[in-house]
């Protein structure tokens, strides 16, 4: 016993030592007693460096104390209607925990706080599962998690994000459970979840269970999500104004009926061409054309608008193999996917931005199939069928799912009126090379809202940054990191550098972002520019301009 009480002093010293002297990473391991409970992947140094400048008092309230005893309370003073805590747990921070549901296995949780998972009840035939993560250094901010895809996946990258942020983070499955659509077969109430409903409930029993868990209501009520995630944010500031005063949205699935139907069509377009040298020769021959179109030769494409990809240069000529060349064929199914989709003279989606087929070389496109999200959409939400011949997909099914459109999923409507009144703040931001959602969608949502407002420009309430050389919401090889996407993304804890933090600048201080700097893998930085500005080279670095 002496011997371990020893240790366990010499420990405690060194631990001290190591936070004066700000070796935080090295004061995080030292206080766990196995490497599993520590992810790497999850932190970042510079991160943790800000989060640790109030390290003692956070740490003080490790294990049985006050914070422990408020959080197991909570399963027997937590009453919400039509709600079911399922489990209260006080984590650690540093720890791995199992996660709910089939998505993921585990996941980190990098502050200290109070887990709480329920499930609520929407309609007699529908549920959300969910969970808060409730951390013991709160800064009076509620945050709200979309979801992705057709899913049904808790956004445990996010919960911990949030949480070590010191938001109060609440994240829902969506109403399912899952990244398919098949649960929607026959299911209206769980498809009205999935639509609407969820983030709706999440956000009102999450909000709940803060008030109860900290003594008080929060002060402001943020939300965060890309791609689905972004649609849902779309939709809450159209049709719940009051619930988020501050919304980060990436890469918003907007006008989702058209944007299904054109991720079918590109997949219709192309057909079935060999999987790997096909892809690498059309995406060397665009950056060949358009790569310095802005300057520099840099493996990015600024501006993809500006880039007049023309697919004739790869035809085969001379008795060329199909390895080096196209067919022309090919070369006709490109010119359909670099090209906006239209069907009876009314525009359908804007085009595939050229570069994308560079990040994403197993890309559902270029395999000349058509995605799982429009099978799964058209089969068992707009035909409530188990079996449909894709080989008969075209023009007339885009139709069909554009008039079904269950419970509003277009979210495609200019009118942010509400939301602006009541003095919300919107940032949104798409990737310039990104395979999933093109990043015209963004400005045409941009574009219907200010004419729909009859303003000139949005920038007293709606700021979206385009962000050349980043994919779906993330990676890439441009500046992709900018604190958008888990605690990984966070390479500079500053407004300037981080979507969360500026949108709450923008909320509790009025300093609203100018732009937003994002950091490469290779460290570099790159300033992004809001629209309708332009990324410019200056024969230096990038700069906005007019």
């Amino acid at each position: 016993m002496h011997e371990r009480a020893r240790l366990h002093h010499d420990r405690r010293r060194r631990l001290g030592s190591l936070i004066n002297c700000h070796h935080d990473l090295e004061a995080l391991l030292l206080l766990e007693d196995s490497a599993e409970a520590f992810s790497m992947d999850f932190l970042n140094l510079n991160y943790i460096s800000k989060l640790l400048t109030s390290s003692l008092p956070l740490f003080s309230s490790w294990g049985n104390g006050e914070n422990y005893e408020r959080c197991m309370a909570l399963k027997t003073n937590l009453t919400i209607e039509n709600t079911t805590i399922l489990d209260v747990a006080y984590v650690r921070g540093g720890r791995t925990v199992k996660t709910q549901g089939p998505c993921y296995s585990k996941a980190s949780v990098s502050a200290s706080l109070c887990r709480v998972h329920f499930t609520t009840e929407t309609s007699p035939t529908s549920s959300i599962r969910a969970e808060a993560w409730l951390p013991d250094e709160w800064h009076g901010r509620f945050l709200g998690l979309g979801n992705g895809g057709l899913g049904g996946c808790i956004s445990y990258r996010e919960l911990d994000y949030g949480s070590a942020m010191h938001f109060a983070t609440v994240g829902s499955n969506n109403g399912h459970d899952g990244n398919r659509g098949l649960p929607f077969l026959g299911n209206e109430e769980v498809l009205h979840d999935y639509v609407s409903r969820s983030i709706h409930t999440e956000t009102l029993v999450g909000k709940q269970i803060v008030e109860t868990y900290y003594g008080r209501p929060h002060d402001k009520s943020y939300y965060i999500g890309c791609s689905s995630g972004g649609r849902q944010a779309t939709y809450s500031a159209l049709h719940y104004p009051e619930e988020f005063d501050g919304i980060v949205a990436g890469a918003p699935a907007t006008d989702f009926n058209h944007l299904l139907h054109w991720t079918g069509m590109l997949g219709r377009a192309l057909g079935a061409p060999d999987p790997q040298s096909f892809r690498r020769l059309v995406a060397a021959e665009i950056l060949s054309q358009c790569d310095a179109l802005d300057g520099v030769r840099d493996g990015v494409i600024t501006e993809p608008d500006s880039c007049d990809f023309r697919p004739e240069a790869l035809i085969c000529k001379n008795g060329d193999s199909g390895e080096k060349c196209l067919s022309l064929a090919q070369v006709n199914a490109l010119r359909k996917i670099y090209a906006p989709l239209y069907d009876q003279d009314e525009l359908v989606m804007p085009r595939f931005d050229p570069g994308s087929e560079a990040l994403y070389m197993d890309s559902v496109v270029f395999k000349g199939e058509i995605s799982p999200y429009p099978r799964d959409w058209l089969q068992y939400v707009v035909l409530n069928v188990t079996e449909f011949d894709f080989g008969q997909y075209g023009p007339v099914q885009g139709r069909l799912m554009e008039e079904a459109n269950p419970y509003g999923i277009r979210t495609f409507d200019g009118d942010m009126s509400a939301f602006r009144d009541r003095g919300g703040k919107f940032l949104t931001y798409h990737g310039r090379i990104d395979p999933q959602i093109p990043s015209g969608n963004s400005k045409r949502m941009y574009d219907l809202v200010s004419r729909t407002l009859g303003m000139p420009s949005l920038d007293e309430f709606y700021r979206l940054f385009l962000v050349p050389g980043m994919g779906h919401c993330a990676g890439g090889p441009g500046a992709a990191d900018f604190g958008q996407l888990g605690v990984a993304s966070n390479k500079l804890n500053a407004s300037s550098h981080n979507v969360l933090l500026a949108i709450v600048d923008w909320v509790e201080a009025g300093v609203a972002p100018d732009n937003i700097t994002g950091t490469a893998a290779d460290g570099s930085v790159r300033v992004h520019c809001r629209y309708p500005k332009k990324s410019v080279w200056d024969g230096e670095k990038y700069g906005c301009t007019e």
